[in-house]
């Protein structure tokens, strides 16, 4: 395989316009191993073939730079287009770096590790399914360290880099130096009282896990508040993340991973439901929002067990403005089945709701209004994987390695993945609309008159007060007002919440 061409790379990089874009770095097989945006394409990529100390003193930074054979930029006409745009490419092609870089930013997860007979408590930065118990993520990585070090002395659990040894009588000496005095914990344990402290730590930590989610929850409404939509979502992830280690991280047992085919899954669920038919078809339906902006809901379909993606639905709340789950599930599926009746299509053998005794209750609701018999459906709230029926049936809390709540969670889990692309995508389409939101005047129609006169909002803001006046349907007063307001704003800069790195 011939070595890259310095001078080659270095002529191209010469010939790359001063303006915004996307640069994607290719590997010698052409493989794409980086996607990064930029606010000057040619300033950017000149910074890896002729790389400064900074730079180069990150060892990720340093193996990417070697492996960089060639590259591809995509010119954009604004700022928050190459964001938009690197996002959707690092969703597409899903570039090994991008991916390492990313790990490197991720607040520490604490993992205990289930499978050891005398477990040890350490933080990692990514969570493997590897039956350990995890909490987190934890956003404050200096503060996480210290609150371990304080649960060694508190509790007399054991860190990552303690090396316990059996003794004769199946008891085990945890340390062999002076950190059994400074801990002041007994220093010779059976495993069943070494096992009543992890369990406390694990109590502890689950209420720390909690105070971190109050606090993020704060701020993702504060930033949603403050139209800062990028932030709130970023946090909204995080929030959710932090509600699933918690909904999956309280019994403390070794319990084995099955493995188990797809119709004996569906066979077990029918059986543990106690569904009238074999459950071919499922649909599941999921919420999605930012503290009541953005209120969006999904629908997938599983058949045989399997997503069945030609069927997925999406939907945006019509019926109200705000935070409401409940009214928004009762809305999309009674829109959803509605459709279905007046098609005459049959229901599926199970309908999922992701959450509890609320939102099964609005979907109760929705087909009574529509004076449809009610189908087989149940809710799965996320906070200990409790199946709630809607004949009313008690609640069914199945073992987390059980084959047919893995498939419930599969099920939650793509109509969540499927909720929160549609929002995210209607952020995106926010963030290029939203510097022409507040001019009285200025209507879809007209909006649309200016898009197709300039061709993109960065051209808007550039406009002059005479180009506005010869666009169809823009008169002198509103041309005068629209000028006056895009300078008035200051909007030739993109909003702090959304700028790309330079």
């Amino acid at each position: 395989m011939p070595a890259r061409d310095q001078s080659k790379l270095k002529i191209k990089v010469r010939q790359l316009p001063n303006g915004p874009g996307v640069y994607l770095m290719k590997d010698r097989l052409g493989a794409i191993i980086y996607v990064g945006k930029a606010k000057n394409l040619k300033k950017r990529v000149s910074t890896y073939f002729q790389p400064s100390r900074q730079m180069m003193s990150h060892p990720k930074i340093r193996a990417l730079v070697g492996m960089i054979y060639d590259f591809d930029t995509i010119n954009v006409k604004s700022e928050p287009e190459s964001l938009l745009l690197e996002g959707k490419l690092i969703k597409q092609w899903k570039p090994k770096y991008n991916t390492a870089f990313t790990d490197d930013k991720r607040f520490l997860l604490i993992r205990i590790d289930k499978a050891a007979i005398m477990p040890r408590f350490s933080y990692v930065r990514f969570k493997k399914d590897d039956n350990s118990l995890y909490f987190g993520p934890f956003p404050h990585a200096g503060l996480l360290r210290k609150t371990l070090g304080e649960m060694r002395r508190k509790f007399g659990i054991l860190l990552k880099d303690s090396s316990p040894t059996k003794l004769e009588d199946g008891r085990y000496k945890l340390y062999q130096d002076v950190r059994a005095e400074l801990y002041g914990h007994e220093n010779i344990v059976s495993i069943e009282a070494y096992h009543a402290r992890v369990e406390k730590a694990c109590t502890f930590l689950e209420g720390k896990s909690r105070e971190w989610l109050k606090e993020l929850t704060e701020e993702m409404k504060k930033a949603a508040i403050a139209q800062r939509y990028e932030k709130a979502a970023e946090l909204r992830d995080i929030v959710t993340a932090i509600e699933k280690t918690l909904s999956k991280t309280r019994q403390f047992t070794r319990s084995p991973v099955i493995s188990i085919s797809d119709e004996s899954t569906l066979q077990k669920l029918q059986s543990t439901l106690q569904l009238p038919s074999f459950p071919t078809h499922l649909e599941c339906f999921d919420i999605s929002h930012i503290s009541g902006t953005f209120v969006v809901a999904s629908m997938v379909h599983f058949t045989n067990g399997k997503p069945d993606k030609a069927r997925y639905r999406r939907f945006k709340i019509k019926s109200f403005v705000g935070n409401d789950d409940f009214r928004a599930m009762e809305e999309v599926v009674g829109r959803h089945y509605r459709r279905w009746t007046e098609n005459k299509k049959p229901l599926p053998d199970l309908i999922v709701i992701d959450g509890g005794k609320g939102q099964v209750a609005a979907s109760l609701k929705a087909f009574i209004l529509l004076d449809i018999e009610v189908p087989q459906l149940i809710g799965l709230a996320k906070k200990k994987e409790t199946i709630i029926f809607s004949d009313g049936r008690d609640p069914l809390n199945l073992p987390l390695n059980d084959p047919s709540l893995q498939l419930l969670q599969r099920l939650r889990d793509e109509a969540h993945r499927f909720a929160n692309t549609f929002n995210a995508d209607l952020r995106s389409k926010k963030i290029r609309e939203s510097v022409l939101d507040g001019l009285e005047g200025l209507g879809s129609v007209r909006r649309m008159a200016l898009m197709q006169s300039f061709g993109s909002i960065d051209r808007i803001r550039k406009a002059s007060l005479k180009d506005f006046q010869i666009v169809e349907g823009i008169g002198p007063k509103l041309a005068q007002n629209l000028y006056t307001f895009l300078h008035a704003k200051k909007l030739s800069t993109p909003p702090e919440s959304i700028r790309p790195d330079q």
